[in-house]
């Protein structure tokens, strides 16, 4: 079967989901968004609060977290303001709140940030329930101000290509979407173990390919079967795997967990082609992604400029910020809608997963 290199597709603007924010690019020379962090987990000190204070739409003013210790470290780490997490709200030089706590307490926090007066960016999950996320979508309607989860992935340009390719045609009608995150053991003291702080593979690394399945068939997904290993001692979810189905009948499987080796992908099956994005939800900045459509008689592979998504999350959140009006964008509408959507279809996992028990 002949392999062919084809540049990208140009036709981007048919991407269904969340798209980056092109409106980063005109707001530029604005002053920066000004952020307080809450919390202080491995995830912001290595990716987010660098890239934080590299990008030209974004300021770090203070770090606030559980520990004073530890806040005093990245503090010093990062040039800025020590603080308690109450504190840190009640700052006046602060525009927006950076949350990277525990998922447990994502939708306390950001409830507490909106009612000061801060914008929220907030780690996924934005809660741990559909109900909890409506709550806090409510309040930041009612407040008019940004609220978004930090789904990177969202605004790698690999998505619009593979959307670009969906809308011209290129896999004909779609039959099935596949998407996996599953990657290794994690330590044993990982907040991720911990049930109480929100922990397991679905709220951790499910809510990926969920996302992505949404984000590419449109709204309105029904989860018709899932499974989940559970751990023995206290049913944490270790990892699993659900069947969902779209308004228009595609059939949706999504794989999920942290015992597996690393794969994150996904692929959409149509009636002409199959296309496959691998790398989907982590690739580095550097990386050049590669699209591959596999026809019956010949694979096209797509070559895609490199890009940051961390910083695209970053630059698109400030854009929100310095544009004002947040209530009334319909471009937040569609981040707020989307962020309580994938929380209803975690709940529908939760309660129709069949448990298998696992020692752990």
């Amino acid at each position: 079967m002949p392999t062919r290199r084809s540049t990208p597709p140009q036709s981007l603007s048919a991407h269904s989901g969340p798209v980056p924010d092109r409106e980063a690019v005109d707001t530029a020379a604005a002053r920066p968004v000004r952020f307080g962090a809450l919390g202080t987990s491995s995830f912001g000190g290595r990716r987010v609060l660098p890239a934080m204070t590299a990008c030209p739409q974004t300021e770090l003013v203070a770090v606030g977290g559980r520990s004073p210790e530890r806040s005093q470290r990245f503090a010093d780490r990062f040039g800025c303001a020590g603080s308690s997490m109450a504190a840190l709200l009640e700052r006046d030089d602060i525009d927006a709140v950076y949350i990277s706590l525990p998922p447990s307490l994502h939708g306390e926090w950001a409830a507490r940030a909106l009612h000061a007066g801060k914008h929220v960016l907030v780690e996924k999950p934005i809660a741990t329930t559909a109900a909890e996320a409506r709550a806090v979508v409510r309040l930041a309607e009612d407040r008019d101000l940004v609220l978004r989860e930090n789904f990177m992935f969202l605004h790698h340009p690999q998505h619009d290509a593979a959307a670009a390719l969906i809308a011209e045609g290129r896999l004909g009608g779609l039959r099935s979407f596949r998407g996996a995150f599953c990657f290794p053991p994690l330590p044993t003291k990982d907040i991720r173990y911990v049930p109480g702080l929100g922990g397991g593979a679905l709220l951790d690394a499910g809510v990926y390919p969920l996302r992505a399945a949404a984000m590419l068939l449109g709204p309105g997904l029904r989860v018709a079967g899932a499974t989940a290993r559970v751990r023995q001692s206290d049913g944490l979810d270790l990892s699993g795997q659900a069947l969902l189905v779209s308004p228009s009948g595609v059939l949706v499987s999504v794989e999920f967990g942290f015992e597996h080796a690393y794969g994150s992908s996904y692929s959409l099956w149509g009636e002409g082609a199959k296309l496959t994005v691998g790398r989907a939800f982590t690739p580095p900045a550097a990386y050049q992604p590669v699209l591959v459509l596999e026809e019956q008689d010949h694979v096209e592979k797509f070559t895609l400029p490199a890009a940051d998504q961390l910083t695209a999350s970053l630059a698109g959140f400030a854009a929100a910020v310095t544009a004002g009006g947040a209530a009334a964008s319909p471009r937040e509408a569609r981040w707020r809608q989307d962020a309580v959507a994938m929380m209803e279809l975690v709940d529908a996992v939760r309660a129709q997963a069949v448990r298998v028990t696992v020692e752990g």
